[in-house]
């Protein structure tokens, strides 16, 4: 039986703290790299099936952002950070200016994108190990901007084959202030059949 499917909403609870701590280190590090006040937050946590996370993000033909590595440590697994292709122009403007092609990003602005899901995923994963007291050590990340259908089924042949259930972190990142646009993105975290159990036992829930 796989233990995620069994979660019970306060471990969810537990998950979605975890992510907002997360969150707040991630917005001080991109407030940093902006050189302007960033809010984040974690409206969300759930789990999905893997073939339900392409549909979750608008279905298997929508082109997205994805920053995507391998967790190796404690509780090895996988992790994508995943951006429409909206929300990913709107954040590469706060960082390098209005874009000279809005068909395609420029080197540049690629490695601004790159920065940025470097960043987010460290925090989260920053964040996890702290309260796990686990060592838990990210791949280099790798950036793909692509159907959903291929980058998920490229990610995870690539990065090896994970469970078959996500934890889904949505995340909210506003830059600027209560005015700007909220901008909504997501980590999914695939961790290889036996993570779960660890990642529990380790938080006493």
């Amino acid at each position: 039986m796989d233990p995620i499917k069994n979660i019970n909403e306060f471990q969810l609870d537990v998950l979605r703290e975890i992510g907002n701590i997360g969150a707040g280190n991630a917005a001080t590090a991109l407030s940093k790299l902006l050189k302007k006040p960033v809010d984040m937050n974690v409206p969300r946590v759930q789990i999905l099936s893997f073939h339900e996370i392409a549909e979750f993000v608008g279905g298997e033909e929508t082109i997205i952002v994805t920053v995507f590595l391998r967790v190796e440590g404690d509780i090895p697994g996988n992790m994508f950070f995943i951006l429409g292709m909206d929300s990913a122009k709107s954040l590469i403007r706060d960082i390098v200016g209005p874009s000279q092609n809005d068909e395609e990003f420029s080197e540049l602005e690629l490695s601004a994108l790159q920065e940025i899901g470097n960043i987010l995923a460290g925090s989260y994963l920053t964040s996890l190990s702290d309260l796990t007291k686990m060592n838990l050590q990210p791949s280099v990340p790798a950036l793909a901007i692509d159907m959903a259908g291929a980058i998920l089924s490229y990610g995870l042949i690539e990065l090896g084959r994970s469970g078959d259930y996500a934890l889904v972190i949505d995340t909210e990142i506003q830059p600027g202030t209560e005015k700007s646009e909220k901008l909504n993105g997501h980590f999914f975290l695939l961790p290889d059949p036996e993570s779960f159990e660890i990642l529990f036992t380790s938080l006493g829930v």
